[in-house]
């Protein structure tokens, strides 16, 4: 058979059913501007960590309401801290926070799992 230069890769589909959403609803409970987020990707945009990493906030929110965790374990430790990301929000989210109660969620989880 003659391949054509593409291959036909498996399909991507998210099963919001059986995704783990506890650590976005432990997020929303303790920033409720979380919600508001509309993923834009202006906190990307500035982030220094993103500059020199691949590092980006918008993917991390998109996978934490998805309930994708395993990624954002991964990656949320690269945070700085800076604060350019609340400067750009348009919406006013507290992106900062964000990743705070992130990281308190992961290791709560960690806890109770042992």
């Amino acid at each position: 058979m003659e391949k054509f230069g593409y291959t036909i890769s498996k399909i991507r589909q998210i099963d919001y059913d059986s995704n783990d959403r506890s650590i976005a609803d432990y997020i929303a409970s303790g920033e409720p501007s979380f919600l508001k987020c509309i993923e834009c990707g202006c906190c990307s945009a500035t982030c220094t960590t993103g500059n020199f990493t691949r590092f980006s906030l918008r993917e991390l929110n998109i996978l934490i309401k998805r309930g994708e965790n395993t990624q954002v374990r991964n990656n949320i430790r690269k945070c700085m801290f800076c604060g350019k990301c609340i400067l750009v929000c348009p919406r006013g989210v507290n992106t900062r926070n964000v990743i705070a109660l992130a990281k308190q969620a992961f290791q709560k989880a960690e806890l109770y799992a042992v």
